[in-house]
């Protein structure tokens, strides 16, 4: 665990302990509204005290093992050894859960997402590598007994997706992959390349959360243009017969939102519709971090535009998280679902404040 991450709950422990006296003080009895404050903050910071006192238990228990494992009984030894490599995948897995802990939590964590996924610069081998994006993401949601749902395609002419827009339904979805959104780079020799050329091209990630509010919101029909049209994507015997896809745009932002996969236009409708509503809110958040970065000085631009991940496939493998610099070796690997180490880096430097 890195000296910040302990430190910091080390200072939880510490005002965890604070206001355990506090809240048996007959001053702060007396006083209702200062007792409901700090009853409050206590039990918000007791998981975490919880879960470090476990932490610490199993760091001295491996204390304890490792003295073993330097003495001379061969058979001690090797009992040690074996109880050193059981302690170090629990605390390993506690530091991971202890330094989720320290996030402030969003409230949007539990929320089902929109996964929307773009082809950038490099024509069709940028829709080849937003095809496989969209697979890594649904091979890594499989892993996690999540359901993708595919909610509006435009495929590449030589495979891939020009866009491809999902939805992703499961526990804690928007918890793990809302730091995904950005720009993701690759550089390979591309199927479609006769001369052998190394390529560069680009997508982009959008993780949009699925929120109850939208339902809410009121959008005026005057800032709206909504078409028709006939879909062209794999469906059923209704998809490719009917007017049935549907395209939204939002007039004053220009944001625009198609549907075409649901068997009815009202479906398409209605699932656009949330959509829209969603990249709404999130443009909305997006322009307040920007207002509140702006007045804090901060120059570390990690939003939508910006490049957070590169893929090399040739003429070596290795991914690369450029806001946190976690790298992994085996770069098809990670585009077949193993992102695991990417999300605990994260959430690491997260904990630690290197990132926003």
């Amino acid at each position: 665990m890195k000296d910040s991450i302990r430190r910091r709950l080390e200072r939880t422990v510490e005002r965890f302990e604070e206001l355990g006296a506090l809240l048996a003080d007959p001053e702060v009895l007396a006083r209702p509204g200062r007792f409901r404050d700090l009853s409050v903050e206590y039990s918000r910071l007791e998981p975490v005290a919880a879960r470090f006192r476990i932490f610490s238990e199993l760091e001295a228990e491996r204390s304890m093992a490792a003295d073993m494992a330097q003495g001379a009984d061969a058979e001690m030894r090797e009992l040690a050894e074996d109880e050193l490599r059981n302690l170090d995948a629990r605390i390993a897995t506690e530091g991971f859960e202890l330094t989720r802990l320290l996030i402030p939590t969003d409230p949007r964590d539990d929320s089902n997402i929109f996964l929307e996924i773009r082809a950038g610069t490099g024509g069709d081998e940028a829709a080849i590598f937003a095809g496989d994006l969209f697979r890594m993401y649904a091979r890594y949601a499989e892993k996690q007994g999540w359901k993708v749902e595919v909610l509006s395609e435009s495929q590449g002419e030589h495979g891939g997706y020009r866009e491809v827009i999902s939805r992703v339904v499961g526990r804690g979805v928007y918890s793990r992959l809302k730091f995904e959104s950005g720009t993701h780079r690759v550089q390979r020799v591309p199927a479609t390349e006769a001369q052998g050329r190394i390529h560069t091209s680009a997508c982009t990630v959008a993780i949009l959360p699925e929120l109850d509010e939208v339902d809410e919101i009121t959008l005026n029909p005057a800032d709206l243009r909504i078409d028709t049209y006939r879909s062209s994507g794999a469906g059923g015997q209704h998809v490719n017969k009917t007017d049935s896809a549907v395209r939204i745009t939002h007039v004053p932002t220009g944001i625009v939102v198609q549907c075409q996969n649901e068997r009815s236009q009202t479906s398409n409708k209605a699932t656009a519709m949330r959509i829209l509503k969603s990249r709404l809110i999130e443009l909305q958040e997006e322009e307040r971090e920007a207002e509140i970065a702006r007045e804090r000085g901060a120059t570390q631009d990690i939003g939508f535009g910006s490049q957070i991940r590169s893929y090399v496939l040739h003429p070596y493998q290795m991914v690369k998280d450029h806001r946190t610099d976690f790298e992994a070796g085996n770069a098809q690997g990670v585009l077949d679902g193993a992102l695991d180490g990417f999300v605990r880096a994260y959430l690491l430097a997260k904990a630690a404040g290197k990132v926003v």
